[in-house]
């Protein structure tokens, strides 16, 4: 009988015909079968709600430290922990010196996305593991040195695009390769929300409990405003990447992933802040990316920050071929013939919350799958699901949708590389400016 870990780690290698194998097999300092996994939660927000239950109800791993700049929201969350996993992980606000504890094995990042890569790449320069929230970036050029820093330091690091660790979703991949709705040519991915405007900020006091500089880390330095912190980030450039990252890049993947394609050749994006355009919000809260990949397959994302009309649920991925459709969300698949008639539904069995609209709550099944095989991996070598050569396609994805966007601008890609051509306005976004001190080198 073929266990569900077993399936979806099939599907994923063998449905969409893509390389992934590169950073999964042979890492360094396995541990034994019999050893625990010490994690460190970086980022106490709403995300790690979800992450440190799915870590502790694993029974070859605890979470030994948490860890936040702001020393208010992790002293608040170990009263989450003591609550919900029964014990009180070691609180540390500085998580250069978690990475000089050598009982940690790995971390876990859930901090604003200016932070991925640079804290995944310290933490793989001191022999952790990595499982890196979505997105694993903040520009290409940290999307291109996180794959290599995996490859050269050889750990696991897995992104929190969970889905990847669907059931139902795997099914669907698998299926899809047998032709259950012929040629496959074209996805949709689907996000709506209805998010209110941020108003203007004003420099205040930085709070007594936030350490403002070391949350900033990387970033250039700016003064600390009423409207950044603990959420509204997400739509700053300076710490965020929209909604394409913030929520699309999950739907983007799965689309991805039943087309098999890896890099598209052609971006165009269209859209804009067309909601609260007063405020200080600086991303798109309307974006429609489309992607043309070799074969005459297709991708478009359609985000929908501030109008929440949901004809399909808050959030999905539609794949259409030339004898029928399939939607796929986080709790189900459904199979439609070409007039779109249901033939039949498949429901995620340990999905915890069906399709959730959050982007940052929720003690979801998929999140206790997906870090159960990022476990596996470090203990056992198992296959990942999601590893980051792999996710970090995605992620790249969502990056030339946005420079098409600012660009306004269609953008010709490498299929190879994933680089824009013939584009110098586009290669002069591929990376940002960092705070003196916090370059990232490998």
């Amino acid at each position: 009988m073929v266990s569900r870990r077993n399936f979806i780690r099939n599907a994923a290698v063998g449905a969409a015909g893509i390389s992934l194998l590169s950073s999964t097999s042979a890492f360094g300092s396995i541990l034994g079968s019999n050893e625990m996994v010490n994690v460190a939660i970086l980022g106490t927000g709403g995300r790690s709600h979800g992450l440190v239950p799915a870590v502790a109800g694993n029974k070859n791993a605890r979470v030994i430290y948490i860890c936040d700049a702001d020393k208010s929201r992790m002293e608040k969350f170990q009263g989450y922990c003591e609550q919900n996993i029964g014990y009180s992980p070691k609180m540390e606000q500085d998580f250069r010196k978690i990475l000089e504890d050598k009982e940690v094995d790995a971390v876990v990042i859930a901090t604003p996305e200016h932070w991925h890569a640079p804290m995944a790449i310290m933490a793989l320069q001191a022999g952790k593991h990595v499982y890196v929230e979505k997105p694993c970036s903040h520009n290409p050029h940290e999307n291109e040195l996180l794959v290599a820093a995996q490859k050269k330091y050889n750990k696991v690091v897995q992104m929190g695009n969970q889905q990847r660790s669907s059931f139902t979703s795997a099914l669907a991949v698998k299926e899809i390769g047998e032709g259950v709705i012929g040629d496959v040519y074209a996805a949709k991915a689907f996000y709506a929300n209805t998010r209110k405007p941020i108003g203007k900020g004003k420099v205040v006091n930085i709070p007594s409990s936030l350490n403002w500089d070391l949350w900033q880390g990387p970033a250039p330095r700016e003064d600390y405003r009423d409207n950044i912190h603990p959420y509204n980030w997400h739509w700053f450039r300076t710490w965020g990447t929209g909604e394409i990252h913030n929520n699309g890049t999950h739907e983007i993947d799965i689309c991805r992933w039943a087309l098999g394609v890896n890099y598209p050749t052609r971006v165009v994006s269209t859209g804009g802040r067309l909601h609260h355009s007063d405020d200080d919000w600086e991303w798109f809260d309307t974006q429609m990316a489309s992607y043309e990949f070799d074969g005459g397959k297709t991708i478009t994302w359609e985000g929908r920050s501030c109008n929440g009309y949901k004809p399909n649920g808050g959030r999905s991925a539609t794949i259409y071929g030339t004898n029928g459709t399939i939607r796929l969300d986080r709790s189900n698949y459904t199979l439609f013939d070409l007039d779109g008639k249901k033939i039949k539904q498949e429901w995620e069995k340990n999905q915890g919350s069906s399709n959730d609209t959050s982007d940052t709550k929720g003690f979801d099944g998929l999140t206790v799958t997906h870090m159960d095989n990022f476990i596996a991996a470090i203990r056992e070598n198992e296959q990942q699901n999601s590893p980051i050569a792999e996710a970090a396609i995605s992620t790249q994805l969502c990056h030339l949708g946005n420079i098409a966007q600012d660009l306004q601008e269609s953008l010709l890609i490498d299929p190879k590389t994933g680089r824009v051509l013939n584009n110098e306005k586009a290669m002069k976004m591929w990376k940002r400016d960092y705070e003196k001190g916090w370059e990232l080198k490998l």
